[in-house]
This record gives C-alpha cells, sequence and structure tokens, in this order.
C-alpha cells in the first residue's frame, strides 16, 4: 500500500506540491505569530530583569521605562536633582544611576551614567576597564567600535538635523559584557560630561528635554576641550542639575517597594519596569489573538480550498479507483490508500509549515534585535506540541472526505466515469 501511495504521489507531484504549499503557508502564519510574540515578551521582560525600579519626573510610566531601560529616544520632563542626592544617602539604596539622553555617534545612543551603573550592569568587561575622566567612554557588546576609538557626540541623529559637539571627543575605553539588552548597543559616558557638553550647570534652571538650548551648546563648546581630562565628582547634592530618569538598586525586596511607594508622590513616579511591561503584554496580548484569528480565517480559507481540490482530484481519479475495485480491492482498502494519501500531503504541510513559521519568527527577531539590541529569543514551548497535535487532528478529519467520497463509489459507477 505504501509503494502505492509514493508511486501515486509522484505521478501527481505538481498537485501534491500545492496541496502541502498551502497548508505550510497557512501554519506558518500562525506559527511565527504565536512565536514572534513570546520571543518578544521574554526578551523584554529578561531586558527588565536588568534593572529593580526606575524613577522619574511626573508623565507615562511606559514612557519612561521605554526610554530608560530600552533606550527609546524621547523628550522626558526632568524632575529637581535633589531627588538623585537623597536617593544616594537613602540606606535603603544599594546604588542610585542617573541616565541622561540625547545625544549619539554612528546610530548608537550615547547615555550619560556614573562608575555604579558602568560595573553592574554586565557583570564586568570583556575589554579595558571603566570610565575614570570625563573624556573617556564605555561601550556596550555590539557597538561596532574599537578599544581607543575617537567618539564626537552628535546632539540628537542624523535624521532628526542634530549637530556634532566638535569641540569634545571621548575615548572608548572598556567594552561590557553581553547583557542581550538595548544597553549593548549603547555608549556609556560620564553623566558629569553630558551635563557639561549641554551647559548645565549646578543650580541652573533647564529645558524639559533634558538638552540645553543652541546658546548653551555654542557656550559649552569653547570650555569642552578643558573638561576632557577633568576627573569625575560623583557625590550628588542638592544643586545637581535635573534628570530624567535615575535607575535605582534596592538593598532587598522591601526595601524597593517602600521606595517605590516614597517617590510615587506627585512630582516623581516610582515604576518597577517588570509591572509596566504586564501592561504592554495585555495590548501585545490583543494584538496576538487579532493576528491568530486572521491566521485561523487564513487556515479555514485553505480548508475550504482543499475540500474543493480533493473533490476534483477523487473525480478525476474515478477510472483509477473502479479499477482497483474491478481487481478486488475491498472499500476498506480504497479507504485507507485515499485517507493515508491525502494526510501524508496534509501532515507533510504542518511539518513544512512550522519549520517555515520558526525560520519567520528568527528573521524577525534578528532584525528587531539587531535595531534594538534587545535578543529575542525565539523557541518552542509545551503548548507548541498542543497546537501541532489539534492541527494533524484535524488533518486526519480533513483526509476522510475524499477518502468517504470514495469508498462510496462502486466499482461499475467509477468505471462509467
Amino acid at each position: 500500500m505504501i509503494r502505492f501511495i509514493l508511486a501515486d504521489l509522484r505521478r501527481l507531484w505538481a498537485g501534491s506540491l500545492v496541496v502541502v504549499l498551502l497548508v505550510a503557508l497557512a501554519t506558518a502564519l500562525g506559527v511565527s505569530v504565536i512565536l514572534q510574540e513570546r520571543a518578544l515578551r521574554l526578551g523584554s521582560a529578561r531586558a527588565a530583569d536588568k534593572f529593580d525600579l526606575v524613577i522619574g519626573a511626573g508623565g507615562s510610566e511606559t514612557q519612561l521605562v521605554l526610554s530608560s531601560v530600552f533606550l527609546q529616544p524621547s523628550a522626558l520632563p526632568l524632575m529637581s536633582g535633589d531627588v538623585l542626592a537623597k536617593l544616594a544617602a537613602d540606606p535603603r539604596v544599594e546604588w542610585a544611576a542617573p541616565v541622561g539622553f540625547g545625544d549619539s555617534f554612528s546610530g548608537y545612543p550615547i547615555i550619560g551614567t556614573t562608575t555604579a551603573l558602568t560595573e553592574t550592569i554586565s557583570g564586568g568587561f570583556s575589554e579595558g576597564q571603566g570610565f575614570a575622566s570625563e573624556g573617556e567612554a564605555v561601550i556596550g557588546a555590539s557597538v561596532n567600535l574599537a578599544i581607543g576609538s575617537e567618539i564626537k557626540p552628535m546632539h540628537g541623529t542624523i535624521e532628526t538635523g542634530g549637530h556634532t559637539h566638535t569641540e569634545l571627543a571621548y575615548r572608548v575605553i572598556g567594552r561590557l559584557r553581553p547583557t542581550g539588552t538595548a544597553w549593548d548597543r549603547a555608549i556609556l559616558v560620564p553623566i558629569q560630561a553630558v551635563w557639561h557638553i549641554h551647559g548645565l550647570e549646578a543650580g541652573e534652571e533647564h529645558d524639559h528635554d533634558h538638552a540645553a538650548t543652541e546658546g548653551a551648546h555654542e557656550e559649552a563648546d569653547h570650555h569642552a576641550e578643558a573638561e576632557t581630562h577633568a576627573g569625575l565628582n560623583e557625590s550628588w547634592t542638592a544643586e545637581t542639575p535635573g534628570l530624567p530618569a535615575i535607575l535605582v538598586k534596592p538593598k532587598t525586596i522591601a526595601d524597593a517597594y517602600k521606595l517605590r511607594q516614597d517617590y510615587r508622590n506627585g512630582t516623581t513616579i516610582a515604576v518597577f519596569p517588570g509591572e509596566v511591561l504586564t501592561n504592554l503584554y495585555a495590548t501585545l496580548g490583543d494584538a496576538k489573538q487579532f493576528l491568530v484569528a486572521v491566521a485561523s480565517g487564513a487556515q479555514v480559507l485553505v480548508a475550504a480550498s482543499l475540500i474543493l481540490v480533493t473533490v476534483i482530484h477523487i473525480g478525476q481519479r474515478r477510472r483509477q479507483i473502479g479499477a482497483l475495485r474491478a481487481f478486488g480491492a475491498p472499500r476498506s482498502a480504497i479507504f485507507g490508500i485515499v485517507w493515508l494519501e491525502f494526510f501524508i500531503l496534509v501532515a507533510a504541510g504542518v511539518g513544512l509549515g512550522f519549520t517555515l513559521g520558526y525560520g519567520a519568527a528568527l528573521i524577525l527577531s534578528g532584525f528587531f534585535s539587531q535595531s534594538s539590541g534587545v535578543n529575542l529569543p525565539v523557541g518552542f514551548a509545551r503548548e507548541d506540541g498542543a497546537l501541532a497535535i489539534m492541527l494533524l487532528a484535524f488533518a486526519t478529519v480533513l483526509a476522510a472526505l475524499p477518502a468517504v467520497l470514495a469508498y462510496r463509489q462502486s466499482p461499475a459507477q467509477a468505471l462509467r466515469g
């Protein structure tokens, strides 16, 4: 029977290929949606795990997390610098690292921060060491620069018409180990260097988009050269310039909750990145349900097309079926041959669909990881096995339709056709 089926499939290879491809494409659509959504959840959750608590000025909690954890550019409001001084002196805080945005180099964001963050975010350096003066920089694992490279910061980006700070150049002295987060594509520099470049001196009032005016840029460029070799001062006071965000490492879980409560006071907001992502996941869940519904609709259309194809196919094989019956083949053998032949095609399509869906998810995740720096792990889970079983069960039922049609044909009717 198997040799007969294989010979039949080789003879009808074109039609068989169409059936396999239809099933594969419909399956791949649903599988890729499921895998990509899961990879996005896992990747973003792992990236957020690096940071326990984020504090910023009033505004959108989601935007605060996207900007400070995932380094998505946005004009955040500034909070008073004395918040950092209070956090640094708080016995519940292991370390508090300010982050400053606004500059870039070759498409990589330049982030102003402190030695505390650079020494802990990745667990150490794969090359070089941490910065010790204003003119030094540390790069993430995925930044395509060499140790000793020169970095001339650009305010904003080329796309937004940014301008280069020509009077200051950082020198790369260290590379962080991979983190699987957006920080792998970041250039980290001392926060005080960012303040000096933009003319943000202690005690001054500043614009809310954490970038100084054009006049301040010009003034900063005149004295930037003198600040290149300035030592770091990471003792914060009430005169510290305004900040868009502070990343906080509490000493205990209880301290984390107390700090979040204390800094949700109207002038500042404090959030756990994981909680904010939960709200985003809810949105992703709605989008996933919609995409899965679209994929299911496509699968229903494919199933209907397959039914039509099989009915036509059985009609074209009436003489072959009649000949088999005339030579003494029982109805059950005819049913088994037609059912198994069609089931093999649909099962092959399901298997190919899982492979194509996995490949598509890998490609999409690769593009996203390259642009964002967040590593998206694509992989099958136990529930995907249930999906495969469900699809094969559906194939079992679908394959029974042409088998029943062949089963009901009498030899005389088939040979007359």
